[in-house]
């Protein structure tokens, strides 16, 4: 049914989208996102899987394939190097998919499981690259300069791109009346 909709080119055409702004807007709004101490990661992309798990009704977007493909992208490209979030993408889009079988679909809902997917894709990053020695930030820090900032600036995006992603998504899956 994915191949019959307009989300065939709706899903990746978004899912682009949504990898180039996380890039662009973390350097537009470098000095906003990372003036020390703190550090606001953007997380459109994982913002869009999360929105399209709720909104592709009975299509069924292949979505754990897509978020492997945007976790390799993402990292080739922003890191250089295969990295965590190859992984991560897909983990994360496992995690909105068990927890929204505990909680009917409203707004609210969706807010506090795209809440705890953003806290555990953050966390789990910290944790990785603590493992590796790549940060050294202690826990505290990291949940007062990097975790709350990041929690605030995405759960804002969710509020503002929650009704026009519903609405992009209400377009593609609208039949054609011949």
């Amino acid at each position: 049914m994915y191949r019959l909709s307009r989300l065939r080119y709706v899903f990746p055409l978004g899912l682009f989208i949504a990898l180039f702004l996380d890039g662009a807007l973390s350097n537009v709004w470098s000095k906003l996102f990372f003036s020390y101490p703190y550090s606001m990661m953007s997380e459109l992309v994982l913002l869009w899987l999360v929105l399209s798990y709720y909104f592709e009704e009975n299509i069924e977007i292949p979505l754990i394939p897509f978020a492997a493909l945007a976790g390799i992208v993402f990292d080739v490209y922003f890191t250089g190097i295969l990295g965590l979030d190859i992984f991560l993408f897909p983990l994360i889009v496992e995690l909105t998919k068990i927890l929204s079988r505990y909680f009917s679909q409203s707004f609210l809902t969706i807010i506090m499981i795209f809440f705890i997917d953003i806290l555990a894709f953050i966390t789990l990053t910290y944790w990785a690259y603590s493992l590796v020695g790549i940060t050294h930030m202690n826990v505290g820090d990291f949940l007062i300069y990097t975790l709350a900032p990041t929690l605030a600036l995405n759960l804002v995006y969710f509020v503002v791109l929650y009704w026009p992603i519903q609405s992009i998504y209400t377009w593609a899956l609208k039949t054609k009346k011949s």
